[in-house]
């Protein structure tokens, strides 16, 4: 498989399907900020109906292996995905 970026509207996009699944609501309901952190690494704020949630890097790569199976139509396992933080990008992902 040759690389593959994710940008960064995609891994939100990618959150509000995985995220609408868990709580019963359409992607479109989901709102998603995308954060990082020196010392925590990646993470995301899911909020649904006023609830916020707290996503962490595994959450995240949990909710883009759905979207690369649902969505690229690629094995979602064999990927490697690795969350970067670009300065022109904002957080993108690398898929190899």
């Amino acid at each position: 498989m040759e690389k593959l970026m994710i940008l960064e509207q995609d891994i939100i996009n990618a959150i509000c399907v995985f995220h609408s699944r868990k709580k019963y609501v359409t992607p479109e309901e989901v709102e998603v900020e995308l954060m990082y952190d020196d010392n925590e690494g990646f993470s995301a704020e899911a909020v649904v109906n006023g609830q916020l949630q707290i996503l962490n890097t595994a959450d995240i790569v949990a909710a883009l292996r759905l979207w690369i199976d649902e969505f690229l139509n690629i094995d979602p396992f064999a990927a490697g995905i690795k969350l970067l933080l670009d300065d022109e990008e904002g957080i993108v992902a690398a898929v190899h």
